[in-house]
């Protein structure tokens, strides 16, 4: 089955990408040239997944899927919540762990969670798939793998980082794969 995964985002396409079964085809922006920003005015994740999924459909007539995600800290009300990927406004991730570094000084409620919302728009279907997992903020940058926030996030149940632990693992228990878990179960009843 060919699919549009709606994202700029290689690191977020390669997670993804080794998470499908074989039997997909996963394209991207690239392979439509498409280069530009797409403007993402939701108020929640799931609007903002819809706003991209959408917009890849549009744009490529295929069923296309988009997953917005983010990292959401008790004690910050939220934040860096939806403007995850651009909290610190430079549009780097090292930028961004320094900013939640730097407003979790001296906070003990360290509760936070990973969420991924996925969109699968295809015509006039739309179905959405969330996955959540729970863990803390740590104090300090840990480990080298991953990307984003991984480096900051520690699971419930786990002494390391998502960037502490291997790929391979992660892709088990993160809030992606929860999402995709579902969206997978989905496609198969199609």
């Amino acid at each position: 089955m060919e699919i549009l995964l709606a994202t700029q985002n290689e690191h977020k396409k390669d997670e993804i990408l080794a998470m499908l079964p074989q039997n997909f085809r996963l394209k991207s922006f690239k392979d439509y040239n498409f280069q530009g920003d797409i403007e993402e005015t939701g108020k929640t994740f799931s609007e903002n997944a819809y706003i991209k999924a959408k917009f890849g459909y549009d744009l490529a007539h295929i069923p296309c899927f988009a997953d917005d995600s983010g990292l959401v800290i008790e004690a910050l009300n939220g934040d860096p919540g939806i403007y995850s990927a651009r909290y610190a406004g430079t549009g780097s991730f090292d930028d961004n762990i320094a900013k939640v570094l730097e407003n979790m000084k001296n906070i003990s409620n360290r509760k936070a969670y990973f969420i991924s919302v996925i969109c699968w728009v295809n015509g006039d279907e739309v179905n959405y798939f969330e996955g959540r997992i729970h863990g803390s903020v740590s104090t300090e940058i840990k480990g080298t793998q991953g990307f984003g926030y991984d480096p900051i996030f520690i699971p419930d149940g786990s002494i390391y980082s998502f960037a502490e632990i291997k790929p391979e693992k992660k892709n088990q228990i993160s809030h992606r794969a929860i999402a995709l878990n579902k969206f997978m179960e989905f496609l198969k009843r199609k």
